[in-house]
């Protein structure tokens, strides 16, 4: 209900953002008319079809954009019917001919049946097409769930909740504008002006989404900008972050936080057969949530791998859930790669429909539950570090299960690369996703969502800004490079920069070139390149490309594909 409640506001925010103005003439060009049989018609078309095609966009893949852009090309053609029409009477009479065209039709059924509540959805579905709001925080969150977990009721509620927030404002402001019409034309006789000043705003927001202003130019200028307003709205609505649980004294109990959930809505296991709470009594259990992409949970892996050895003939039983947060991370191919590459012996539940992740109500990576030998959850803890404690809570639950003569000491696994842990500056750089759904910091301009573009950066970047450089295409969550030579640049802070990366769909490598500072890395070379800066994609996973030796100080990071067809998703830092 949260959720609904938060999508329905953050669409009614929507109307401050300047990336709804194309679409204003097209809801104005039915103001003059009964709301009831035109208004709402059209706004409701709008409505249900935005959040159709945005559930496609963000579950149903390439083919589902590129659709819907043939789609809006067909919407734009047939508004610029309708605004010629508005402007020349005569070709309006024109297009009244019986053997017209799709987009003309729209046209003449508005004409010809002026309060036809069937053409006014038949323009709203048109709308709908054309509209695409700037992705703020909210829809990024949205259209992120929705792409992590697949098609779904609650998926195609929540963003057709959004879009009737959306729609209201535009249908109070369709009120007000229908009332002043009518006045204006009682008063000063303005039919005619007013129809030719509606051809003028049709003709000027088609133009205006042709050019790429709905997604460009208009999401970088505002006079009231959204996303403030937004991300407070989701911080109002979201509960609290739970911090990890403190570990009792020696003379305290621990707190019973709930039952182990079940662990059915497992899509695969690995090391394994299925296992469940019933087969798990008796046994204290460690449930760990990580996807292989998430550098807090490679740096995690090596404490829970040792936790696995070190306790495993004392009772303890170490569960690893794979929760993915990219759509490559669903891939069974994948996760089994990223288990033999961990060293991961412990049984691993994929949890590609987030099943065991919503019985426990998680939402971070990596997060650890204890669970004693009852199936009861009795601590947790969130995020990296504070590993003694968690080895302190292991520890505690078999005692309580009667084990004596526990290995004693804390586990040291003296990991390297990406797995060592991270510099603990905490000034490093944020984690940067490259799709524009969460895109941060981005300074090549406007991004242009699911289509090919010419990128180039503009001016020397500020720290925590990136750039692109070539022709690339912008998806949600990640960026593909259409043509060879083309670069991603990074003004970074940090140790540790690493770049979750994957080739395109034939699997083919990639080679590329790393620089730092215009130079080839030398010694601050990461655990996936060599000291010249050279390295391959050879598969979708996180690759370490920077591990300075000396400090954590602020440096510009290039790296140049020197092929096509690989995607980048995310920068990471440590």
């Amino acid at each position: 209900m949260l959720l609904l409640i938060l999508a329905f506001f953050g669409g009614i925010v929507t109307i401050l953002s300047p990336c709804i103005l194309p679409v204003l003439p097209f809801v104005f060009a039915r103001a003059d008319r009964p709301f009831a049989r035109n208004g709402l018609p059209m706004l409701i078309a709008m409505a249900v079809t935005f959040a159709l095609v945005a559930t496609l966009a963000a579950v149903g893949g390439g083919w589902a954009v590129h659709a819907n852009q043939y789609g809006r090309y067909i919407a734009m053609a047939a508004f610029a019917v309708v605004g010629i029409a508005f402007l020349v009477p005569r070709f309006s009479d024109w297009i009244s001919h019986p053997f017209v065209a799709v987009g003309n039709r729209l046209t003449e059924k508005a004409d010809a049946k002026p309060d036809s509540p069937w053409s006014a959805a038949a323009l709203g579905i048109a709308t709908g097409l054309l509209w695409a709001p700037c992705a703020g925080p909210i829809l990024g969150l949205l259209l992120t769930g929705a792409a992590l977990q697949g098609a779904s009721l609650e998926t195609s509620l929540l963003l057709l909740t959004y879009a009737c927030g959306a729609a209201l404002p535009l249908a109070i402001v369709l009120l007000a504008g229908g009332r002043m019409f009518a006045l204006m034309k009682r008063s000063l006789g303005a039919s005619e002006w007013l129809r030719r000043g509606l051809g003028v705003l049709v003709l000027a927001g088609v133009a205006a989404i042709a050019l790429g202003a709905d997604t460009g130019l208009l999401t970088r200028v505002s006079l009231a900008s959204s996303n403030a307003i937004e991300q407070k709205l989701i911080d109002a609505v979201r509960p609290a972050p739970v911090q990890a649980a403190t570990v009792p004294r020696a003379d305290e109990s621990f707190p019973v936080e709930g039952e182990l959930p079940s662990l059915s809505g497992a899509t695969q296991w690995f090391n394994s057969a299925p296992l469940t709470p019933a087969a798990l009594r008796g046994k204290v259990v460690l449930v760990d949530f990580w996807t292989y992409s998430c550098i807090n949970c490679i740096r995690s892996l090596p404490y829970v791998n040792a936790w696995a050895q070190k306790y495993r003939d004392y009772g303890l039983v170490v569960i690893g859930v794979h929760a993915p947060e990219f759509a490559f991370e669903k891939d069974p191919a994948n996760v089994a790669k990223a288990i033999k590459d961990f060293h991961i012996s412990y049984p691993v539940a994929m949890d590609n429909d987030y099943a065991i992740w919503k019985g426990f109500n998680n939402e971070y990576w990596p997060a650890h539950y204890f669970i004693d030998a009852h199936g009861q959850i009795r601590a947790h803890h969130f995020g990296e570090g504070d590993y003694p404690g968690s080895e302190d809570v292991i520890r505690r639950l078999l005692s309580e299960a009667g084990h004596k003569n526990l290995p004693e000491g804390y586990v040291q696994p003296g990991a390297s690369g990406a797995e060592a842990a991270f510099s603990g500056d905490m000034q490093r750089s944020p984690e940067t996703y490259v799709g524009y759904a969460r895109s941060l910091g981005f300074a090549s301009g406007y991004i242009a969502h699911d289509d090919g573009f010419q990128y180039q950066t503009r001016g020397a970047l500020a720290i925590n800004q990136w750039s692109l450089e070539g022709t690339w295409t912008v998806y949600a969550q990640d960026a593909m490079l259409n043509q060879r030579n083309g670069s991603v640049i990074y003004r970074f802070r940090g140790r540790d920069l690493h770049l979750v990366l994957g080739p395109g769909k034939n699997g083919k490598p990639v080679r590329f070139r790393v620089t730092l500072d215009g130079k080839a890395p030398g010694d601050d070379h990461g655990a996936d390149i060599d000291a010249d800066g050279n390295g391959v994609v050879d598969g979708q996973r996180l690759y370490q490309l920077v591990r300075q030796a000396h400090g954590t100080g602020a440096r510009t990071f290039k790296i140049t594909f020197l092929a096509p067809d690989v995607h980048v998703y995310a920068f990471t830092f440590g």
